[in-house]
C-alpha cells in the first residue's frame, strides 16, 4: 500500500523557518516527480513546488520563490520542504504529493503549519 506522510509542521513566529518531511512507502518514488501543495483555511488547495524524480529541477510557485527550498533523498524515499522567512500568509495545512505519469495521484494526510505575526 503506497503511502505518503508528511511532518514537520508546526507553530513558528513570522521571519521564522520549518522543515517539512514526506516519507513515502509502499512502493520506490526515485523516478517520480514530487510536489508540494498547501491549503489555507477557506482557500482552495494550491500548488507550491516540485521537483523531479532525480532532483535535478526543481519550480517553485512565485509567492515563494527564494525562500523555499525543495529536495529529495531518494535513498530514504523522502522530500523535504525547506521554509525559511515564514510570512503569515503561509500558513495552511500543507501536502505532498506524486505525480504518476500526468496526475498527482497520491497524496499525504498533511500537517499543519501555522505563522504568527
Amino acid at each position: 500500500q503506497v503511502q505518503l506522510v508528511e511532518s514537520g509542521g508546526g507553530l513558528v513566529q513570522a521571519g521564522g523557518s520549518l522543515r517539512l518531511s514526506c516519507a513515502a512507502s509502499g512502493r520506490t518514488f526515485s523516478g517520480v516527480v514530487m510536489g508540494w501543495f498547501r491549503q489555507a483555511p477557506g482557500k482552495e488547495r494550491e500548488f507550491v513546488a516540485h521537483i523531479s524524480g532525480s532532483g535535478g529541477s526543481t519550480y517553485y510557485v512565485d509567492a515563494v520563490k527564494g525562500r523555499f527550498t525543495v529536495s529529495r533523498d531518494n535513498a530514504k524515499n523522502t522530500v523535504y520542504l525547506q521554509m525559511n522567512n515564514l510570512k503569515p500568509e503561509d500558513t495552511a495545512v500543507y501536502y505532498c504529493a506524486a505525480r504518476i505519469v500526468a496526475t498527482y495521484a497520491y497524496w499525504g494526510q498533511g500537517t499543519q503549519v501555522t505563522v504568527s505575526s
